[in-house]
């Protein structure tokens, strides 16, 4: 069902999209909505304060296993989002999955296609694919 879901999604794209069809304003408006989505997360702390960055450096046991040192890394995030915030970051969001479909369609990949593989590689390396 997924799938499907996620196929319509990139199908409606490609039949919304009229203006901006060369990779190049593609590729533009795609950074431009990623940088949208970071604006978003940074009102969210410094206008609104619905949540507040707490960062510093990031200690882990060296000698310890994987489940200790994944226990011991934090997101640097206190608080939680406002109704507002969370629309507002979802919107962007939803407008930078439109552009990297648009991106998919341009280059005739298919975006569930891609996310299940990505996906398979992350099983297969399990935390050895560690990011």
């Amino acid at each position: 069902m997924k799938d499907i879901m996620v196929d319509e999604f990139q199908y409606m794209v490609q039949e919304l999209l009229v203006r901006n069809k060369s990779i190049i304003d593609l590729i533009t408006k795609y950074q431009d909505s990623n940088a949208r989505v970071n604006r978003a997360i940074v009102k969210a702390v410094t206008q609104c304060g619905c949540i507040r960055i707490h960062a510093k450096k990031q200690i882990f046991p060296k000698d310890g296993d994987f489940e200790q040192m994944h226990n011991s890394m934090k997101t640097h995030l206190e608080g939680k989002l406002c109704d507002n915030c969370r629309d507002m970051i979802e919107k962007d969001i939803g407008r930078n999955l439109f552009y990297l479909a648009s991106i998919c369609n341009t280059l005739d990949l298919n975006l569930y296609d891609t996310i299940i593989k990505e996906l398979e590689r992350l099983k297969m390396l399990g935390k050895y694919n560690l990011r």
